[in-house]
């Protein structure tokens, strides 16, 4: 991975995809400088992430190319999530502040229409991070990558 200089999981999900180890989940689309992935530890179908495949920390940190490309990516994505999983909207989030994801990632989220109130918003960040137990499961995220990557090459 080119740019890697500090201890991030991000950087190595992305060394992963980079040897050709990663599952369909962890690999939906990838361009120049973006990898289009579904979070892994999350209670919300079609929650995406696109992260810079290098490792930068800052979006003001963003090369020309890497940003020019982002914005029509979250369009694509988005349109894409509505056919896949009949969402009514995405919600588009970026901080890049975990101690083991300090690295640009992009959250494309699938709002779904019947969204729990208390999930809504900024409160979607309560289904990230939940036990195993109530996860997507892997056989699940990888049937809405194949998916999407036939829905994202109507959209690109």
């Amino acid at each position: 991975m080119i740019g890697r200089m500090t201890e991030c999981r991000t950087c190595e999900l992305t060394e992963r995809r980079d040897r050709g180890e990663a599952p369909d989940w962890d690999l939906i689309v990838r361009t120049a400088d973006w990898d289009l992935v579904h979070a892994y530890d999350t209670s919300i179908e079609g929650w995406l992430v696109l992260v810079a495949r290098r490792h930068v920390t800052a979006v003001a940190d963003l090369t020309a190319d890497e940003a020019l490309e982002l914005g029509p990516m979250i369009r694509w994505v988005s349109l894409a999530l509505a056919e896949v999983t009949g969402c009514e909207k995405t919600y588009v989030v970026q901080f890049a502040e975990h101690p083991e994801h300090p690295h640009v990632h992009v959250h494309v989220i699938a709002r779904p229409p019947d969204l729990a109130p208390e999930l809504q918003g900024p409160g979607i960040f309560g289904a990230l991070g939940v036990p195993e137990a109530e996860r997507v499961s892997e056989e699940r995220m990888d049937e809405i990558a194949r998916a999407m990557r036939v829905a994202v090459a109507t959209h690109r």
